[in-house]
This record gives structure tokens, sequence and C-alpha cells, in this order.
């Protein structure tokens, strides 16, 4: 079961319920892809509201990734996700929203 609280969130991707995280390798992962110098960049990238179907697929990797899955972006670009691009969207959203935002008292 996934811990908001680490930012984890839960996810069905492939047929199969998964959880995904941003772990500080992760966050790395994720700065050296998107060319930005520290996290403050990285989030301002993520907050313009723009994302495109690459960077869904390495926010998704990156964060399976970061739970302990061993998978290629390659595998990832594969798995289906319920609403089609908009799961995509709202997965990588909520992913997001569990890493940069503090969680509610």
């Amino acid at each position: 079961m996934p811990n908001r609280h680490r930012g984890e969130i839960a996810a069905e991707l492939g047929g199969a319920r998964r959880t995904l995280v941003l772990t500080l390798g992760a966050l790395a992962e994720l700065e050296a892809a998107f060319e930005t110098c520290d996290l403050v960049a990285l989030a301002e990238r993520f907050g313009s509201g723009r994302l495109s179907a690459r960077d869904l697929l390495r926010i998704i990797a990156a964060g399976l990734r970061g739970a302990g899955e061993a998978v290629s972006d390659d595998e990832v670009a594969t798995m289906t996700v319920e609403g089609g691009a908009a799961g995509y969207v709202r997965i990588a959203a909520e992913l997001l929203a569990a890493t940069f935002e503090a969680p509610a008292p």
C-alpha cells in the first residue's frame, strides 16, 4: 500500500497495480533528462502545465524505478492505462503532486 507521506502513489499500468515514487535518485534522473540545474527548475518546468508524451513517459518510468521496478522507458512506453492519454496525465500529475506538494496535516 503506497504511503502518500513518502510521496508514493498507486496506479494501474499495463494491467497491474503498481507503486510509483520519485526518490532523490529518480529526481536526479529527471533533472538530467530535462537538463535542469536543480529541483526548483525541475518543479517550475513541471508547473508550466505543458508536458509532452515523452515527458509523461520519463516521469512515470522514473517513478516506477524509484519504487524499485526494474523497467526501461521502452517497457513503460508499451504499458496501457485506463483512460488513454488522460490516464497518463492523471498518473504523472498525481505523482508530481505527491512529490512537490506539502502533505495536508
